[in-house]
């Protein structure tokens, strides 16, 4: 099946609906794509019309009162075909997208990172359980662990706190001056301030251990207790759960499989969110994570920009450079510290979906070389995973991404050979 549309958005995240609001404003015909069966992405899990967030359900009514706007949920880009062009697949059937402009708003994802135990089922990403949690994944009475980096973790931790799991610890990397110094910053960002009391009040009954890290999972079968390290010190924790999550990584493989320019991990665009593609916008945590303020209005410059009205776009400039200088401050505080290389022993597993091992990665010199003698990167993940966790360990970057994107089916690809 084909669809001819002047805007074309991949992602239904904050950045992906605001781009799309702004787009459809200017009369364009617009189409958003996503993977999950609700919009909202990872923010707004669960739809936005049911997120407390008021900005989310105003978005989502106007955008249902605009004709031209049209959302393609649970269909996933499979790879781009000739200008102007790419194929994706939407429960099993091949969609071919004909547009003027391409505006990536694919988010980003978790950086795990590997510890001896971390395969035990029980251990998860904290997003993940967060998103298992919000999907109805049973937690009552369970014991849970958040750790890793990040204010993400206070987050999640509300939310399991309110599907009636017990957060035994909130463990955060980060030393008490980088979040002391970062909660002083907040003060030039009075939302951000309110937000951050707000998570600390529904969280004052709960320890938080800061300048902490888990060195070691342990369970016979399953989870059913985690070591951790406080300051100079270490002590174990029984659990249920452990959700682990060091901080957010920017998807960048579909803007890869386009040409983008990468630039530090993210999709380098410029003052109008183009990339070094024409035609090919990218806006929100794919160009560096920054926190839902920032997507918002790099998704409303990119959908201004998309449809020619760059004077209005220029208006938004001032409100982005603020939000950028909030994620560079959110980067600092929460840089992960050198000691968590340090964690994973020989048999430890780095990439899971091969079963290969640190003590094998170890070896090698670069992604390359160890994709090619081990299998690492070649699962079902693709190197999402190990990907981030090898960037961190080893200081390796992962080649250019090949096409298709994501697995699809063969009637799907016969297609494209016939599109392309």
């Amino acid at each position: 099946m084909k669809r001819e549309v002047d805007i074309l958005i991949v992602g239904a995240g904050p950045a992906g609906l605001a781009a799309a609001h702004e787009a459809a404003g200017s009369g364009a015909h617009v189409a958003i794509i996503d993977d999950n069966p609700r919009a909202g992405g990872q923010i707004w899990r669960g739809g936005p019309e049911k997120s407390p967030d008021a900005r989310a359900r105003s978005l989502w009514a106007a955008l249902h009162a605009m004709p031209n706007v049209h959302f393609h949920q649970q269909c996933r880009v499979v790879m781009p075909l000739g200008e102007r062009m790419l194929l994706a697949e939407s429960t099993g059937q091949a969609l071919t997208f004909h547009y003027d402009s391409l505006i990536l708003a694919t988010g980003a994802r978790e950086l795990l990172l590997p510890f001896p135990g971390w395969t035990l089922p029980g251990v998860t990403g904290a997003g993940g359980l967060q998103a298992l949690a919000k999907g109805g994944y049973p937690l009552v009475g369970k014991r849970v662990v958040v750790a890793g980096s990040g204010p993400l973790l206070l987050a999640v931790a509300a939310t399991l706190i309110d599907k009636g799991a017990r957060v035994e610890a909130i463990v955060e990397q980060a030393q008490h001056r980088r979040l002391a110094r970062f909660a002083l910053s907040l003060f030039a960002t009075p939302s951000k301030l309110r937000q951050a009391i707000e998570l600390k009040a529904r969280l004052r009954h709960g320890p938080y251990y800061a300048n902490s890290y888990p060195i070691e999972a342990f369970g016979n079968g399953c989870l059913e207790s985690v070591r951790i390290r406080r300051g100079r010190s270490v002590s174990e924790l029984p659990c249920d759960h452990l959700a682990c999550g060091f901080g957010l990584l920017p998807n960048i493989e579909l803007a890869s499989a386009f040409g983008c320019t990468i630039e530090s991990g993210a999709v380098a665009v410029d003052h109008c969110q183009r990339t070094s593609v024409p035609r090919v916008y990218c806006a929100g945590e794919g160009t560096g994570v920054g926190g839902v303020d920032l997507a918002l209005v790099e998704g409303r410059i990119a959908g201004l920009a998309a449809t020619g009205r760059v004077p209005e776009a220029e208006g938004l400039f001032a409100e982005r450079t603020r939000w950028q200088a909030f994620a560079r401050r959110l980067a600092c505080a929460f840089a992960l510290r050198p000691e968590l290389r340090n964690l994973s022993g020989p048999d430890t597993l780095v990439c899971r979906c091969e079963d290969v091992s640190h003590g094998e990665l170890a070896q090698h010199a670069s992604w390359r070389s160890a994709k090619l003698h081990t299998r690492c990167g070649m699962g079902p993940c693709q190197g999402r995973v190990c990907g981030g966790a090898t960037g961190f360990l080893y200081g390796w970057t992962q080649d250019s991404v090949r096409t298709p994107v994501i697995p699809a089916r063969i009637s799907s690809l016969i297609s494209a050979d016939d599109n392309g």
